[in-house]
């Protein structure tokens, strides 16, 4: 296997950055179906939201080469994200990984395998979703790996300067031409539902604010 390096995107633009940060992934997701990484990527340090351009990289099992290598490229705003390949074993991001991507200004991390060095994420503040932890670390074999091409997290596609969203429930990435109408419509949703739940909790029946029990009432038998 060789090396394949293309170009650093563009990235994307900070006002719908900005706007991105405040919405929830959970809200989108009422709204929209793909993109969405899966539910086992989830954050090492709760409460951490992050809104970014995605860096693709993807590297196989047990090597890290790569990853060493374009640490340097990355960006303040970028959110590197990493195809294992399939490889749910070794984890390619420890202490010293994580302290030379938050060195670049790198929002945060999306990876589709394990992390190891929790505490030292922790006290580096950065942002990281993985599958978890694992205590094999991957290794400089050399191998290849390819990086700001097409990848495949946790069952997402993600193009080099996607954008990401990634919050308390999960990673969600998006093609810029589609982000901006998503993004506006949860944070329209977003603006409403205080006055929704208090209507809830004086009593209004969901079933009858959302339309189900109409639904329920005009299919129901006997």
């Amino acid at each position: 296997m060789t090396y394949v390096t293309n170009p650093m995107p563009a990235q994307i633009a900070g006002s719908l950055l900005e706007k991105a940060a405040r919405a929830e992934t959970a809200t989108i997701g009422h709204r929209r179906h793909m993109g969405f990484v899966d539910k086992a990527v989830q954050c090492v340090l709760p409460g951490r939201r992050i809104a970014g351009t995605a860096v693709t990289l993807a590297i196989p099992g047990q090597d890290s080469t790569l990853l060493h290598h374009i640490i340097q490229f990355l960006r303040p705003g970028d959110v590197l994200v990493i195809d294992r390949l399939g490889d749910l074993k070794h984890a390619c991001l420890g202490g010293g990984v994580a302290a030379a991507i938050k060195a670049t200004g790198c929002a945060g991390v999306v990876i589709d395998g394990p992390c190891t060095d929790v505490p030292e994420i922790e006290e580096l503040d950065l942002p990281v979703w993985c599958r978890g932890t694992s205590p094999i670390t991957t290794r400089l074999y050399n191998i290849g790996g390819s990086f700001n091409v097409p990848i495949a997290c946790g069952g997402a596609v993600v193009m080099p300067g996607d954008v990401v969203l990634a919050d308390f429930s999960g990673a969600l990435v998006m093609p810029p031409s589609e982000a901006e109408a998503d993004i506006d419509w949860a944070l329209g949703k977003a603006a409403v539902e205080p006055e929704g739940h208090k209507r809830l909790l004086a009593g209004e029946k969901l079933g009858e604010r959302t339309g189900a029990s109409a639904m329920v009432m005009a299919k129901q038998q006997g």
